[in-house]
């Protein structure tokens, strides 16, 4: 490049001078761009990618589609148990279901694109962010931009193990199933947490042959020995779970990929599929950052370490929030921790506690899974008794036929205070709000049995086990 060539290109280059530079443009770097305005501060937020967050534009809005798409196609198919008689085989046109998810995917995306462009455009930076030193940031090659403090909200991506490079452009992750045009033939998942359970089993009733592939048994977020049974055992009647699957060979022949494993019998089976889809978790997007030009310590996975309570990293001005540091990858977690990232980055060096929230999960499968409170895992053995409901023969569940569930809730033994649930049920996005509020309340068990339940109600089920708890917690009272 000559000297006229780079006197224009300098010409060229912006400088930007702010108080807080944000990150991302997703749900958390929103809501930290608002708290910093709020406190008085000027804030500019930039975003290396189109506008729109994850849960909106291939997260939690567009599968719930796709899984509203399968719920009617299940139900259409189970209506004679009612003696409800629907004449011939239930058609599905994939084409047709895969136009209503993206055209009300793109719908929900509008929404927040145009939350995005009502920030004054001064404030708003399109391009690729990368640290120069700690506060000092290069957009692209258009803009410097010299902050005060920092936010990191630069959200997540899939994680997909190398070996399964094998398989070419046959290999998806969840992103690209809401670009599909048409619904395949096939596809193998690998992965049953929540993404590969969901849409796994939406796919699965909409017609497309499915299998799942896990690893150590795990189903979900569960973590419960007779929950996690009780789920793997539910799922298997209706696809192939193979939740500690033997996979002997993966391998691509033309447009099939071809997995060899071993089935529920130990028997060796190779099947084709159309796609294979990865949902073997998420990492965070900070790798493209140049963290390496800070003086942040970095953890193993890159990520800069914090300060859970205040987002802090370190001592710095830097502040990191929602899905780029991989604490609690949901949405509204997003939106607590890019509202006090943004308060603390406003009024650094005095930076204040984030205050979350009563912990709150819900698997959109059929039957749901939800976790409330801790988690069983985290429970320490000997100090809490358990109260368990089965749904089997529950009322208002066998009136709908959705008699399919087990539920265990945890109970302090020197308390009695309610802390923690994991179960699989009928409606258990509605009962985990009320475990959620009743776990932030800090409430007991006795005091969860003196509000009222109406009658017939799936929420009659969480009493019962309320009951079975409140029976274990005074046995013990006796017997002390």
């Amino acid at each position: 490049m000559n000297t006229n060539q780079n006197a224009q290109t300098a010409q060229t280059v912006q400088t930007v001078q702010t108080d807080v530079a944000i990150i991302g443009a997703g749900t958390a770097g929103l809501a930290a761009y608002r708290a910093a305005i709020a406190a008085g501060k000027r804030a500019v937020i930039i975003e290396g990618g189109a506008y729109g967050t994850t849960c909106a534009r291939v997260g939690c809005m567009p599968s719930k589609l796709l899984i509203a798409a399968a719920e009617a196609a299940h139900e259409a198919r189970h209506t004679a148990a009612f003696g409800v008689h629907v004449d011939g085989p239930v058609r599905i046109d994939g084409r047709e279901v895969m136009q209503r998810v993206r055209s009300e995917r793109d719908r929900f995306v509008g929404f927040v694109v145009r939350g995005v462009e009502s920030i004054p455009q001064d404030d708003r930076l399109i391009g690729r962010a990368r640290f120069i030193d700690n506060t000092i940031l290069q957009v692209d090659d258009h803009t410097v931009v010299r902050a005060s403090r920092v936010v990191i909200a630069t959200g997540s991506r899939p994680a997909v193990p190398p070996s399964f490079g094998v398989f070419g452009d046959r290999l998806i992750v969840n992103d690209d199933v809401f670009s599909w045009e048409d619904l395949p033939q096939s596809v193998a998942v690998f992965g049953p947490g929540v993404i590969g359970l969901e849409l796994g089993q939406a796919l699965s009733r909409l017609g497309v042959r499915v299998r799942v592939f896990g690893v150590g048994g795990g189903v979900g977020p569960l973590s419960d020995p007779e929950i996690r049974a009780y789920a793997a055992k539910s799922f298997n009647q209706e696809f192939s779970l193979l939740a500690d699957a033997r996979v002997l060979e993966m391998r691509r022949e033309g447009d099939d990929a071809v997995i060899t494993f071993e089935d529920a019998d130990g028997q060796t089976v190779t099947e084709r599929f159309a796609y294979v889809l990865a949902a073997t978790g998420r990492r965070p997007n900070v790798d493209t950052l140049a963290l390496g030009n800070t003086a942040l310590e970095l953890d193993g996975r890159g990520v800069p370490t914090f300060d859970p309570v205040t987002l802090q990293c370190g001592e710095s001005p830097i502040f990191i929030a929602g899905d780029a540091n991989n604490v609690l990858p949901l949405l509204h977690e997003a939106a607590d921790e890019g509202k006090i990232a943004g308060e603390n980055a406003a009024l650094w060096p005095k930076v204040g506690p984030l205050t979350r929230r009563a912990p709150i999960a819900v698997v959109f499968s059929d039957p749901q899974i939800a976790m409330v409170g801790k988690r069983f895992a985290e429970l320490t053995p000997g100090s809490f008794v358990t109260g368990e409901v089965s749904f089997e023969d529950q009322g208002r569940s066998r009136v709908m036929l959705k008699n399919r569930g087990l539920m265990h809730v945890y109970a302090d033994r020197a308390t009695g205070r309610f802390i923690g649930a994991e179960w699989i049920g009928p409606r258990a996005e509605n009962i985990a709000h009320l475990l959620a509020w009743s776990y932030q309340q800090g409430l007991t068990i006795a005091a969860m049995l003196a509000m009222p339940f109406y009658h017939p109600v799936v929420e009659e089920g969480l009493r019962t086990a309320l009951r079975d708890a409140q029976a274990k917690l005074a046995q013990l009272q006796e017997a002390a």
